[in-house]
């Protein structure tokens, strides 16, 4: 593998996770590349609450401006709240607000196999399942703090 196919793997594996994220309510389709940084986001905090924006950049790979925005649009929704920092009054914490999401709840709890199953052109669970192990070896072996 070289470095052109590694980033056409990472192209063919995002369009497979967004794939595989539920419809947004409505079923207009596709969430926006917006909303889909919200979810990343906002499923990052449900599982690492009480994080600074720094720590959920670097957990998701994603710009910090684009994590700020995102939290932005969360804490508007009342989805997420902030508090200072004990340790640094600068910074603020991110934590999801009481009472989960049924949206969060429901785009964390969907499985990639579907979408899986379409990008490799075939219905053999087995062959799914093997790809699946594959990609989660993977995310522990590249996302270790993601908790996977």
């Amino acid at each position: 593998m070289n470095g052109v196919d590694l980033f056409l793997l990472g192209r063919a594996l995002m369009k497979i996770g967004e794939d595989a994220l539920p419809e947004p309510p409505g079923g207009s389709g596709k969430y926006a590349g917006s909303a889909r940084m919200v979810l990343v986001v906002a499923s990052d905090i449900a599982e690492h609450p009480e994080s600074a924006v720094g720590e959920i950049a670097t957990r998701t790979g994603l710009p910090q401006s684009q994590v700020s925005t995102a939290i932005a649009r969360l804490k508007e929704a009342g989805t997420v709240f902030t508090t200072p920092d004990p340790a640094d009054r600068r910074r603020a914490l991110v934590s999801q607000a009481p009472g989960t999401s049924d949206r969060l709840a429901q785009v964390r709890a969907t499985g990639i196999e579907d979408a899986l199953a379409t990008a490799l052109g075939t219905d053999d669970p087995a062959r799914v399942a093997e790809v699946a192990q594959a990609l989660e070896r993977l995310a522990r072996s590249l996302l270790p703090d993601r908790g996977l």
